[in-house]
């Protein structure tokens, strides 16, 4: 699967056969990276992704990957410009786009990538050209909306996120706005919709945000950390909530106030813009939104259920009072101790990582939550054969539906191209 240089831009040709209508064969091929050619899935009533979540019968589970978008691809990509149709003849005109890591050479900051419409589709429908997921999930990161809450912040190449000003106190946590997606993030809003006219129902387009625990331990820690040493004594250092004798106007009589302690304020916050944000993106084109608590799984179950689950569903459950019809995708690496509680939340898809049997995690669930996983990463350095056994193993374990092919984590960088490739046709080629 080597990539030929061609210029920039080239013809397909293809004849059809006599007993094929002409209309069809419009869109029909596309030349990828890889070489050959993709079939383009056809357009359905409703994606294939979404059929599956809400527990219809389908015919394979669908697949996308956690990271599909990204360093891994190295290859130029050639996408459809447009065809022409005559005398039983179409010829396909395509036009090379560049691999992400030129993208990345030309616009070094991932902020400038992540926050400029035209790169964000780009960059978005990259795997989209090449491998047809039943997913195209938006590009960007959970950390977007900071700007937008009055939270400095840049992801730094080497070093990751970097908050310019840590919360720590009640004054910070005055300081953060709620968020308003249609002011602070409107290329947000204009991506996807862009997508889901590109993407034309032939898969789902995914919007995606973070968790109120795990953006506010980005913002406490001032950065990603290894021992969240400084959330931990936030959360642990104040009871939930702060008693306040004020006394207005006399020596005698006090009025108590009850005041919720830093971090709880902070969590509230982030759960009332991230209901915002998920609207936001359902009404602007996402199909399914996917919510990231990265870090919740660094808390014991008891503090889950204080400082995580209770915005976790506080969250679901305005979301599904505008939007009962969004599927909702829960995913927090490391959950293995948590399952039942992520449940809880009632999100309609708990995604898996790699260190919960599948089996396991279906019986642990129960068959009326749809799961979503959950391939090693690792498991795409192997063989082919080795891939396609892991594939068939974890689809078995799943189970007929309610099933969402997918790694147990994000796409790790230099994963080999074509073993991303061979995952898909794998993947796309099974059948119940």
């Amino acid at each position: 699967m080597s990539c030929t240089s061609v210029s920039s831009f080239t013809a397909s040709l293809f004849v059809p056969s006599k007993s094929s209508s002409f209309s069809n064969h419009k869109r029909r091929f596309i030349q990828c990276s890889l070489g050959g050619a993709v079939v383009e899935p056809k357009a359905l009533a409703e994606p294939l992704l979404l059929n599956a979540v809400r527990g219809q019968d389908v015919e394979r589970p669908p697949v996308w990957l956690m990271r599909q978008a990204g360093r891994y691809m190295k290859a130029d990509i050639f996408s459809l410009t447009f065809s022409y149709c005559n005398f039983n003849v179409c010829i396909s005109f395509l036009r090379l786009k560049e691999s992400y890591q030129i993208i990345c050479e030309k616009y070094p900051s991932f902020r400038e990538r992540s926050e400029n419409v035209d790169l964000v589709v780009e960059i978005s429908l990259q795997p989209w050209n090449v491998f047809k997921p039943d997913g195209v999930i938006l590009f960007s990161d959970i950390l977007t909306p900071l700007s937008g809450m009055n939270i400095p912040f840049d992801i730094i190449k080497g070093k990751g996120p970097v908050i310019f000003d840590p919360i720590a106190t009640a004054a910070d946590v005055d300081q953060v706005r709620e968020f308003s997606p249609e002011g602070s993030v409107p290329y947000v809003g204009e991506a996807l919709t862009i997508l889901k006219k590109e993407v034309d129902n032939k898969a789902a387009v995914l919007g995606f945000v973070g968790a109120p625990f795990t953006l506010a331990s980005y913002v406490v820690e001032g950065g990603s950390s290894k021992n969240f040493t400084k959330i931990k004594k936030l959360a642990f250092s104040q009871p939930k909530v702060v008693k306040v004798y004020v006394c207005f106007f006399c020596f005698w009589n006090h009025d108590l106030l009850f005041l919720l302690q830093v971090l709880h304020s902070l969590l509230q916050k982030f759960a009332t813009s991230m209901t915002k944000y998920i609207r936001y993106q359902a009404d602007n084109g996402a199909q399914a939104v996917q919510i990231f608590d990265s870090w919740a799984t660094e808390l014991s179950p008891v503090d889950f259920e204080e400082f995580s689950l209770p915005y976790l569903k506080q969250i679901v459950d305005a979301v599904k009072q505008t939007h009962p019809d969004l599927p909702l995708i829960l995913y927090a690496s490391g959950s293995g101790g948590l399952l039942e509680r992520l449940a809880l939340t009632g999100v309609d898809v708990v995604s898996l990582d790699w260190t919960v049997d599948m089996a396991e995690g279906r019986r642990r669930l129960g068959h009326d939550i749809a799961v979503q996983g959950n391939v090693d990463p690792g498991v795409l350095f192997g063989s082919k054969d080795f891939i396609t056994n892991r594939i068939h193993d974890t689809v078995t374990k799943a189970g007929k539906g309610k099933h969402i092919l997918n790694l147990g984590h994000g796409i790790k960088v230099g994963t080999p191209e074509e073993n991303v490739a061979h995952f898909f046709e794998v993947a796309k080629a099974i059948r119940y």
